[in-house]
C-alpha cells in the first residue's frame, strides 16, 4: 500500500501550532509524572571523596564522565575492588539502578538481586531495574571489577525510585551461644535468634581475635578448618538489612577432638579418575553402567531430577527410552557389579539446567531425606553436587551433613564447580567446600568453558593450558582444601565442551606439575602437592566416542602418581 501523496489537513494544525508557540518563547513539553529521584548517595563523586560508600580499594580520579570526578578501584590477585551501599527503599516497588563505567570486566548490582556488567574502553551505563520484596526496608548496591584485572572506573550512579525511611535501630543481641559437636576439625554453633522491627539480613561470627564472618540469616554453622584437641572461643552479633548490628553477645568456647582431620577414605585408591555417565542420549555413544572402562575409578551418574512437589527434594528416573531399553533392574545391578570391583559409583546433581535449589532449612531437609531415599534404593555410594545456577553454602552444607549423618561415614561427597566458582574463598561453592572440608571427598573443577580466568599468582590465563589448569588449580590448594581433595575436571573431546578441551598429554603435564614440579608451562607452582587426587572428564560416553582416549592415557597416568 502506498503512502498518500499528501499529508491529512488535521495533522498540520498541531505542527503549526507548536511552531507559533516556540516563536513565542514557548515549548510544548509531554507530562512524564514525577521526576527521577536520585536515592544514590554521592553518586556522581563530586565530593571529590568515596563519601558514603563501603570502598576499601576505591579512591576518586579527575577523568570523569560529567562533572571533575570519577569513582576509580583498583582489583587485586585476592581482591574484586568491591564498592557498595546500603540504601532505604519501600517494600514491593520497582526500581532502576544505572551507572555509568569504563574498564574491564565491570559489575553493577544489588545484594540478593540482579546484576549485570561490561567490558568497555569508553563509557558505558549499565542498567538494572529490580522490584524489592515485600518486608525490604533497604538495599545494598555495589560495583565491582575483577581479579587481577586494571582499575575501572565509575560515574553517575544513580537509584531512580521513591526512598525509604533511614532505619538506624539495630537489632537485639543474639543469646543463647553454645559450641558443641565437636569434631578433630570443626565445632558446632547454635544461639537464639535475635530481634529487629525490619528482620535480620545475617549473623557475624567472631573466632578468637579473627575478622567477622557473616554466616547469613542462620541461628546455627560449623566452624571447620580446626585443628584437633585446641580450645577455640566464639562470640556473635546480629545486622540488620541497613547495616545497624547490636553488640556482640557473651563469648563462648569449645574444644575440638583429638583424631585425624581427614574424612574417612571410602575404599577409593589415593589418586582416582573420576567419568560422568549420561542418563540420557545427545550424540555421544550410548552406555550402560557395564561399559564404562574400568579406568574409571569413580562414576557419577548424571542427573538427578527435582521433586517439584518439595522444595529441595531430589529423585532419579533412568531414561531407558533414550538408553535403548535400559532397565532399572539391569542398572543397579550394574552399579553393584562395578561395587563389587572396587568402583564407588555416585550420584550427580544438578548439570547446566538442573533447577534444583537448597536454600533454606525445609529445603535443606528434603535434600537429605530425599537423596538418602534414592542412595539407597539404586545403590550409590555417594553424591556429587554440579549446580552450575548457584549454591547456598549454609543450607546445602546444612543438608550434606545431614545426609552423611544418616547414610554413614562411607559416604562419597564430590563437587563439580565451574572455574569461576571457586576464584575466591568469598565465593559460595568454595565456602560450601571448607565448610564441609571434614567429610569432603573430591572437588573436580571444570576447567573448561571458562574463557580467561586469575591464576592463584593474580596474573590471568587462558583456557586450553597447562598453565591455566595449574593456576586455577592452585587456588584451591592455597584456599584452604586438602591436595586429596582435589581434582581437575577437563572434557573428553573437543565435543563435549563448548571450550576449553586440551589432549590427554596436557592433562598429563598439568598433573606432574602439581604432584611433581616437572612438565609446567611458564607459571610453576613454588611447591607440589604429590597427594593430588586426581582428574576428571565429561564425559564417559564422549570419551568412548574419542577412542576412550582420556581412560587409557590421563587414566594410567593418574594411577600412575606417586
Amino acid at each position: 500500500m502506498n503512502p498518500p501523496a499528501h499529508r491529512p489537513q488535521a495533522a498540520i494544525i498541531p505542527v503549526l501550532l507548536t511552531l507559533l508557540l516556540a516563536l513565542a518563547g514557548l515549548v510544548l513539553v509531554p507530562s512524564t509524572g514525577t521526576a527521577a529521584t536520585n536515592l544514590v548517595t554521592n553518586g556522581s563523586f563530586e565530593t571529590g571523596t568515596t563519601s558514603g560508600w563501603s570502598c576499601p580499594a576505591g579512591t576518586v580520579s579527575g577523568s570523569a564522565r560529567t562533572g571533575r570526578y570519577a569513582l576509580q578501584a583498583t582489583p587485586s590477585g585476592a581482591d574484586i575492588a568491591r564498592c557498595s551501599q546500603s540504601i532505604p527503599v519501600q517494600p514491593n516497588t520497582a526500581y532502576t539502578l544505572s551507572a555509568w563505567v569504563k574498564g574491564s570486566n565491570v559489575y553493577l548490582g544489588v545484594d540478593g538481586g540482579p546484576s549485570t556488567w561490561t567490558t568497555s574502553t569508553t563509557w558505558s551505563q549499565l542498567t538494572v531495574p529490580f522490584t524489592t520484596g515485600a518486608s525490604a526496608t533497604s538495599v545494598t548496591i555495589y560495583l565491582h571489577g575483577w581479579y587481577g584485572l586494571p582499575a575501572y572506573q565509575a560515574d553517575d550512579v544513580v537509584l531512580d525510585g521513591p526512598g525509604g525511611t533511614a532505619d538506624t535501630t539495630p537489632p537485639s543481641t543474639p543469646g543463647g551461644l553454645t559450641v558443641g559437636n565437636p569434631t578433630s576439625s570443626s565445632l558446632q554453633l547454635n544461639w537464639s535468634a535475635a530481634s529487629d522491627a525490619n528482620g535480620i539480613d545475617h549473623y557475624d561470627v567472631v573466632r578468637g581475635t579473627s575478622a567477622a564472618q557473616n554466616v547469613g540469616a542462620v541461628t546455627n554453622w560449623t566452624a571447620t578448618g580446626l585443628s584437633p584437641s585446641t580450645t577455640y572461643s566464639f562470640k556473635v552479633r546480629a545486622c540488620d538489612p541497613s547495616g545497624n548490628c547490636s553488640p556482640y553477645g557473651a563469648t563462648v568456647s569449645g574444644t575440638t577432638s583429638s583424631g585425624p582431620t581427614n574424612p574417612p577414605a571410602s575404599s577409593l585408591p589415593k589418586h582416582i579418575l573420576t567419568g560422568y555417565w549420561q542418563n540420557f542420549n545427545n550424540g555421544a555413544t550410548v552406555q550402560r553402567i557395564s561399559d564404562v572402562p574400568a579406568a574409571y575409578d569413580l562414576i557419577a551418574v548424571a542427573f538427578a531430577d527435582a521433586d517439584a512437589s518439595r522444595p529441595g527434594a531430589i529423585t532419579f528416573n533412568l531414561d531407558s527410552a533414550g538408553l535403548g531399553g535400559y532397565t532399572v533392574a539391569q542398572f543397579k545391578a550394574d552399579i553393584a557389579a562395578k561395587k563389587a570391583a572396587g568402583k564407588k559409583v555416585i550420584l550427580s546433581v544438578g548439570g547446566q539446567n538442573g533447577t534444583i535449589s537448597v536454600g533454606n532449612s525445609t529445603a535443606a531437609n528434603n535434600f537429605a531425606s530425599s537423596a538418602l531415599a534414592v542412595l539407597q534404593e539404586y545403590g550409590f555410594d555417594g553424591i556429587d553436587i554440579d549446580l552450575e545456577n548457584g549454591v547456598n553454602a549454609q543450607y546445602m552444607g546444612q543438608a550434606l551433613r545431614s545426609l552423611q549423618s544418616q547414610f554413614g561415614s562411607g559416604l562419597v561427597i564430590a563437587m563439580a564447580p565451574q572455574t569461576i566458582d571457586m576464584q575466591s574463598t568469598s565465593f559460595e561453592y568454595f565456602k560450601l567446600a571448607l565448610a564441609i572440608k571434614d567429610i569432603l571427598t573430591v572437588v573436580n573443577v571444570q576447567y573448561y568453558n571458562s574463557g580467561s580466568m586469575n591464576g592463584c599468582d593474580g596474573q590471568v590465563y587462558s583456557q586450553g593450558t597447562v598453565d591455566f589448569i595449574t593456576a586455577q588449580a592452585c587456588i584451591m590448594l592455597q584456599g584452604g582444601l586438602r591436595p586429596d581433595q582435589v581434582g581437575l575436571g577437563l572434557p573428553a573431546s573437543s565435543r563435549a565442551a563448548g571450550s576449553g578441551y586440551v589432549s590427554p598429554t596436557i592433562v598429563n603435564n598439568a598433573l606432574d606439575c602439581l604432584t611433581k614440579g616437572t612438565n609446567c608451562g611458564n607459571f610453576k607452582p613454588s611447591t607440589t602437592w604429590p597427594s593430588l587426587r586426581g582428574a576428571m572428564t565429561w564425559s564417559t560416553n564422549w570419551d568412548a566416542l574419542n577412542g576412550n582416549a582420556f581412560a587409557n592415557q590421563v587414566g594410567s597416568h593418574v594411577h600412575s602418581l606417586p
